[in-house]
C-alpha cells in the first residue's frame, strides 16, 4: 500500500504526462470535398426508404422499450433487402434517450444487428421539425381515421426547443448516442435536423412557437458541432426541402446552414421527374455526394418510374418515403388532414412500397426497383 505522503507526487506526476501526452483529437471541422468523395467512393449506389416497422405509429412507439418489435423490423428489412434496398432512413428521438439511456442504445445497436444482417446501413435522423410539436414518452395514441401520419411527434418539440435550460439536455442527447456509436461501421451517417424551418401549417401549425424558426436556426448550428465533437466518423447532413438552391444568395438562412454545414448533401423533393433532376443539377455545384433523403409521392406525380432512373443517372442516393403500410396510414395523401379517407379508399396510394402482409403495392415498381439495384442478379 502506497503511503500518504507520495501521493502528491503520484498525482502531479499523472497530471503532467495527461498535459504531455494528449488524447485522440476529435475533428470538429466539416469535411473538405476530397474526404467526402473519397467516402462516398467506397459506397455502393445507395437506394433505400424513410423506415418505421407497421406496428409503430411513431419514433416513440419504435423504440420505446415495451413497443419495441425486432421481430417486426427483421421480417420488413428482409423484404427491403430484396428489393437490392442498402440504407433506410430512420428517426431518432431524445426522449427515450432522456428517460433510459443505456435501454436505448440496447436497442439502438439491436436494431443495427438486424439491418447489418440484412447488409442495410442506416442514416439516424437526431431531431425533427415535422407534425405534432407535443411528444410524450409513454403509451401513444392509436391512428386517426383516415388520416395520414396522425401519431408522428416532433424532436425536441416546441416545448423544450423554447426552454434555454433544455439545451444541456439536447447537447447531452446528441452527444451520447452520437458519442456511443461514433466509430459503428453499421452506420451510414447522421441526418442532424430533419426539415427544420417546416411549421406545419396544413397540421398543427397553431400549436407551434411564433419564433420556431428563429429558435430551430440558432439551435442548428450547435447540433453540428455537437455531433462533430462526439467524434463521428460517419458524415453528417440536413436536408434542403424548399425554396431554390441554385446559388447562396437564393437560400433561406436555414438552408445556408444546411448546406454550408453539412458533410453530403441531402435534398427532399416529391416532384415531378423534370423538377427532381434541376434540383440535383443545383446541388451540384458543392461538389460533395448527393442524396435525395425524401421523394415518391404517387398522387403528386413523384414516383419510383420518373424518380429513381434519374436518380441512379447522376448517381444519387434515393430513399423514398414509406415502406411498409402500417400504422402512420402514410399511404393516405396529405389532404387527409382536411378530407380523411374514412369512407373511401384513395384513387392510388400516396407513400408505401408494400401492403403490411409483405405483398407488393405495385408489380411493376418493385420489379423497377430491382432491375436498377440489381438485386437478384448478381450485384448492384
Amino acid at each position: 500500500m502506497l503511503k500518504r505522503r507520495f501521493l502528491p507526487a503520484l498525482l502531479l506526476a499523472a497530471l503532467t504526462q495527461a498535459v504531455l501526452i494528449p488524447g485522440p483529437a476529435v475533428t470538429t471541422a466539416r469535411w473538405d470535398e476530397e474526404k467526402a468523395q473519397a467516402w462516398y467512393r467506397h459506397q455502393p449506389w445507395l437506394v433505400g426508404s424513410n423506415y418505421i416497422p407497421a406496428t409503430a405509429i411513431n419514433e416513440l412507439e419504435m423504440w420505446q422499450a415495451d413497443t419495441f418489435d425486432p421481430k417486426r423490423i427483421d421480417l420488413e428489412l428482409g423484404w427491403a433487402q430484396g428489393l437490392g434496398m442498402n440504407t433506410m432512413r430512420v428517426f431518432l428521438h431524445d426522449l427515450p434517450w432522456q428517460q433510459d439511456a443505456a435501454g436505448f442504445a440496447g436497442r439502438i445497436d439491436t436494431f443495427l444487428t438486424i439491418s447489418s444482417k440484412h447488409r442495410i446501413k442506416p442514416l439516424f435522423v437526431l431531431f425533427d421539425s415535422c407534425w405534432n410539436p407535443t411528444p410524450k414518452l409513454g403509451k401513444q395514441p392509436a391512428p386517426t381515421p383516415g388520416v395520414h401520419n396522425s401519431g408522428w411527434v416532433q424532436a425536441p418539440g416546441g416545448p423544450a426547443l423554447s426552454d434555454p435550460s433544455q439545451r444541456p439536455r439536447l447537447e447531452a442527447y446528441v452527444k451520447g448516442v452520437v458519442g456511443r456509436f461514433k466509430d459503428d461501421q453499421r452506420i451510414l451517417g447522421w441526418d442532424v435536423w430533419n426539415e427544420p424551418d417546416n411549421v406545419n401549417t396544413s397540421s398543427y401549425g397553431k400549436g407551434e412557437p411564433r419564433d420556431k424558426k428563429e429558435l430551430v436556426l440558432a439551435l442548428l448550428p450547435d447540433v453540428f458541432r455537437w455531433a462533430r465533437e462526439a467524434g463521428a466518423s460517419q458524415p453528417l447532413t440536413s436536408g434542403v426541402w424548399e425554396g431554390n438552391w441554385s446559388s447562396d444568395d437564393k437560400l433561406s438562412p436555414m438552408a445556408k446552414v444546411q448546406l454550408h454545414d453539412s458533410d453530403i448533401v441531402s435534398f427532399h423533393s416529391y416532384d415531378g421527374p423534370a423538377e427532381f433532376e434541376k434540383r440535383i443539377q443545383w446541388l451540384e455545384r458543392f461538389h460533395r455526394p448527393i442524396l435525395c433523403t425524401e421523394y415518391m409521392a404517387r398522387g403528386n406525380g413523384s414516383t419510383f418510374q420518373g424518380s429513381l432512373p434519374i436518380a441512379k443517372k447522376y448517381r444519387v442516393g434515393a430513399i423514398n418515403w414509406g415502406l411498409v403500410a402500417g400504422k402512420t396510414q402514410t399511404y393516405l395523401p396529405w389532404d387527409s388532414w382536411r378530407h380523411p379517407y374514412t369512407d373511401r379508399e384513395p384513387a392510388i396510394w400516396f407513400h408505401e412500397v408494400f401492403r403490411t402482409d409483405g405483398t407488393p403495392y405495385k408489380e411493376d415498381e418493385v420489379k423497377l426497383i430491382r432491375e436498377l439495384t440489381g438485386a437478384g442478379n448478381g450485384g448492384r
